[in-house]
């Protein structure tokens, strides 16, 4: 049961991907680093959805804002930050990168299905260098990492998110 469900603009920060298939984890990687670097106010969740796929429904319910943070095929150079919003995003996730994108298209589709889809939508991505075996970023996308926080604070001051330093 999601704590947030009865809170009208609950919002969920959502790190997806898999830590040891290299630049898939950069999203993972971002909400760990928020989590342990900042307070949320009660109607904000960050998660590290890892590649729980479906699994991830019952976060969805009551969830006004979802906020997905992940590694994106863009067809880019290595390391480029793309955001992309509402219907953007499932359109961005039919070229995988992993099989955790699959997860997250189904996720998305099913949560809509039920009438849990979020009224806003935004994925804030980075182009993978290598998804190969192994827990190391590659240096393109390790390099970007303070930057990809920093576009998801931003995007939460968007939303008028009061975000504290822990």
């Amino acid at each position: 049961m999601n704590p947030y469900a009865d809170m009208p603009q609950a919002t969920l920060v959502l790190g997806i991907g898999n830590l040891v298939m290299g630049d898939d984890g950069a999203g993972v990687r971002v909400v760990q680093e928020l989590q342990k670097r900042y307070r949320f106010p009660p109607r904000v969740e960050v998660v590290d959805g890892g590649t729980l796929g479906l699994d991830l429904l019952p976060k969805l319910e009551g969830i006004g804002r979802l906020l997905v943070v992940d590694a994106v095929e863009t067809g880019g150079k290595p390391g480029t930050l793309v955001r992309l919003a509402g219907e953007e995003l499932p359109i961005a996730l039919q070229t995988k990168v992993s099989p955790h994108q699959m997860g997250l298209k189904d996720l998305l589709a099913v949560a809509e299905l039920m009438g849990h889809a979020p009224r806003e939508m935004v994925l804030v991505g980075i182009q993978p260098a290598s998804i190969e075996m192994g827990d190391e970023l590659s240096r393109d996308v390790a390099v970007q990492l303070e930057k990809m926080i920093a576009n998801v604070l931003t995007e939460l001051d968007k939303w008028d998110i009061d975000v504290r330093l822990a």
